[in-house]
Formats: C-alpha cells, structure tokens, sequence
C-alpha cells in the first residue's frame, strides 16, 4: 500500500494513465521523514489497510530541499487550481494561469510522476485532475521527545 519514493525519483517507473476503476484515498499525504521513520508509518498504515481502515496515499521525501524543488509555488498554484476546478484540457489550465502551455505540461506531468495529478484522456485533449479531496503535506523536524538536552536547560 505505501508509495513512498526515494529521494531522487518515483516509486514507478513510468507514468500510466489511470482507469475508471482505481479508487483513491480522500488524503495524499505529502512528507518529508526520514528513512526508519517513513518506514515505520508505511507498515503501520499498511496494517490499518488490512484491517478494512480508509488510509492516505503517502509519498514521502527524506530530503526537505526535494520536497520543496517539486512543490514550488507556482506548482502549488497549478495543484491549487486543478483541485478547484479540474480543466478541459491542458492548454485551458495553461490560458487559465496565464502561463506557457509547456511550463504547465512539464509541471503536471512532474507532480503526475509523484502520483499527485492524473489525467482522463478525452480524444486529443488530456484533462488533469487530482483524486484525491485534500492534500496535506507534512514536514517534521526536531528531537522527538524524551531524547536530547533537557528542556528546563537554557543556552
């Protein structure tokens, strides 16, 4: 159940359009752990999976710095609107935003790749959407508690 790519690419090798038949999580959840803690999570969601439990799609980054290279704000913008409003085509997104038609189709075809955006063919005319209802992207940082300098200590 758990999609979580490494750090340098996705967890497939290339980009499938979807059939009418996959069900999707309400949640994509979008994180930056690390590796044993990614880990841990992925088993643990695995598990409620089994048990009949609705649980997020997950892709994970261990490296804050790609996270932020792939959801740039204009990406977040392009997320932002497709969730909104799903357009017709890709070049009605690109009109929509006011940006090049090939900067809006690299940009969906990279979060496509990260499981993010999907596309329905129709004709000639491929229209991005994203299956999911919310998106929550998640970055932790810090001692988890009990581990560490003492708290009551101050520097």
């Amino acid at each position: 159940m758990s999609n979580e790519p490494t750090d340098t690419e996705p967890t497939h090798d290339e980009f499938t359009p979807d059939s009418d038949d996959v069900e999707y999580p309400s949640t994509l959840r979008i994180t930056s752990l690390p590796a044993e803690q990614a880990q841990a999570a992925a088993v643990e969601r695995a598990e409620r999976w089994e048990e009949g439990e609705e649980v997020p799609h997950v892709v994970n980054f261990e490296d804050r710095a790609r996270l932020r290279q792939l959801l740039t704000d204009r990406r977040m913008e392009l997320l932002e609107t497709v969730m909104d409003d799903p357009p017709e085509s890709i070049r009605a997104l690109a009109d929509r935003l006011d940006r090049d038609v090939h900067d809006v189709h690299d940009d969906l075809y990279l979060l496509a790749e990260y499981d993010v955006v999907h596309f329905e063919e129709e004709g000639r005319a491929k229209k991005p959407y994203v299956p999911y209802d919310t998106v929550r992207i998640e970055v932790e940082f810090g001692l988890p508690r009990g581990e560490g300098s003492d708290p009551a200590v101050s520097a």
